[in-house]
C-alpha cells in the first residue's frame, strides 16, 4: 500500500482521483470503416484521430487519469488473442443481453510475440501530460473466455496466459507506464477458482516496482469473493457499485476494505445520466466506510455500449459531483490537480 501511495504522490494525483475504466464509444466512422474494409494504414488513422478525441474531452472535463478509449479492440479477449500465437477464432458467442463477441478457441502454446498495447499507450500518453493507464485483460478472464483445445486444465490455461502476458506488463513499464491496470471482470463467477486468478495475478505483478497497479472486476456475486479479493496483488480493485446498489459497503463494514478502491458512481449499462447530486451521495456513502485516499472515483464498467452523449455526460457529473465532494472534505487530504 505505500508504494502505491508513493507513485500516485509522484504522479500528483488529486484526493479522490478520477477516471474510466477503459472503453469509450466508437464513433460511427470507425464503425463504417471497418464494414468498408479499409486498410490497416488508413484504419489506423481514423482510429488515432477518435483517440485524441476522446483524451481531449476528457482533459476538458478535468479527469485525472486518461484512457485511451479502446478504440482500435473489438472485444478485450478476442484482441489479445489476435495478437498471441496459438489461437484460432471461433463463431459468435453470446456475452449478455444482446452482445456477442467472437470467442477464441486455443489449439496450440500461448505465445507473446511482441508488444500488444505499447505503441497504443504512447501514442495516447503523447497527446496529454496527465498519466495515461496501460490496459490489458488479464489471464483468468483470458482463460475463462476462451475455448481450451490444447490444454486441458482451466488452471494449465490460466498460468499460460500469466506467463505470456507478464511479458505485455514488462513491455508496458519499459515504454514508461505507471499506472496498469489487469481487468479481471471473470474473477468474482467462480469463487472456487479464486485460488487460480489470484496465481495468475502473482506470475503478472510479481516483482515490478514502480507501477501502480489496478484490476478490474465485475459481473459475479462478490460477496463470495470478499474478502479474499484483499489477497490479490494489486493496488486497487475496481468495482462496480453503483449497479449494485452499493451493497457492497455493507460488506465493508463487517470486513475493511484495505486497498484502495476504483468506486463506480455510474451505472455503465443504463441509458440514463445519473444528476450530480446523486453521484455525491453514492461518493458520500464510500466515505463512510473508506478514508478519502482510499477511493477513487469511475463509472462502473467501460462506456462503450453506451451513445456518445450518454458517455459524456455521464463522465462530466462524475467529475463536477468529485470536485464537489472533494471540498466538503478535510483540507489536510487535498493535493493540487493536474495541469492539462
Amino acid at each position: 500500500m505505500k508504494e502505491g501511495r508513493k507513485i500516485l504522490k509522484e504522479l500528483g494525483l488529486p484526493i479522490l482521483p478520477t477516471t474510466s475504466v477503459g472503453s469509450l464509444p466508437k464513433p460511427d466512422y470507425i464503425k463504417e470503416a471497418r464494414r468498408e474494409k479499409m486498410t490497416k494504414k488508413e484504419l489506423r488513422e481514423l482510429e488515432d484521430k477518435a483517440t485524441e478525441y476522446w483524451i481531449r474531452f476528457q482533459e476538458d472535463i478535468d479527469i485525472d487519469v486518461i484512457v485511451d478509449g479502446e478504440i482500435y479492440r473489438g472485444d478485450m479477449v478476442t484482441y489479445f488473442a489476435e495478437n498471441l500465437d496459438g489461437f484460432k477464432m471461433s463463431g459468435l458467442v453470446r456475452s449478455y443481453g444482446n452482445r456477442y463477441y467472437i470467442k477464441p478457441r486455443i489449439v496450440g502454446k500461448i505465445k507473446w510475440k511482441k508488444p500488444i498495447t505499447v505503441e497504443r499507450w504512447k501514442f495516447a500518453q503523447s497527446l496529454t501530460r496527465r498519466p495515461v493507464k496501460g490496459m490489458l485483460t488479464g489471464p483468468y478472464t483470458m482463460m475463462d473466455w476462451s475455448f481450451d483445445e490444447y490444454y486441458g486444465s482451466r488452471e494449465k490455461v490460466c498460468i499460460a496466459f500469466a506467463k505470456e502476458l507478464r511479458k505485455e506488463v514488462e513491455a508496458l513499464v519499459e515504454a514508461g507506464a505507471r499506472i496498469i491496470q489487469i481487468d479481471e471482470p471473470a474473477i468474482s463467477t467462480r469463487p472456487y477458482e479464486f485460488k487460480i486468478a489470484k496465481e495468475g495475478l502473482d506470475i503478472m505483478t510479481d516483482g515490478i516496482k514502480g507501477v501502480y497497479f489496478i484490476s478490474h472486476i465485475c459481473y459475479g456475486a462478490f460477496e463470495f469473493v470478499y474478502p479474499q479479493i484483499l489477497k490479490l496483488p494489486i493496488h486497487n480493485l475496481d468495482l462496480e457499485m453503483s449497479n449494485s446498489e452499493l451493497d457492497l459497503v455493507d460488506l465493508f463494514k463487517k470486513h475493511k476494505f484495505t486497498k484502495d478502491i476504483s468506486f463506480g458512481v455510474v451505472d455503465s449499462h443504463s441509458h440514463i445520466a445519473e444528476d450530480v447530486e446523486t453521484i455525491k451521495k453514492r461518493i458520500r456513502k464510500a466515505l463512510d466506510v473508506l478514508s478519502p485516499d482510499q477511493v477513487w472515483v469511475d463509472p462502473d464498467c467501460g462506456l462503450k455500449t453506451r451513445a456518445e452523449n450518454e458517455a459524456k455526460e455521464k463522465l462530466k457529473n462524475m467529475v463536477e459531483a468529485t470536485k464537489q465532494i472533494r471540498k466538503e472534505i478535510s483540507q489536510s487530504f487535498s493535493q493540487p490537480s493536474l495541469s492539462a
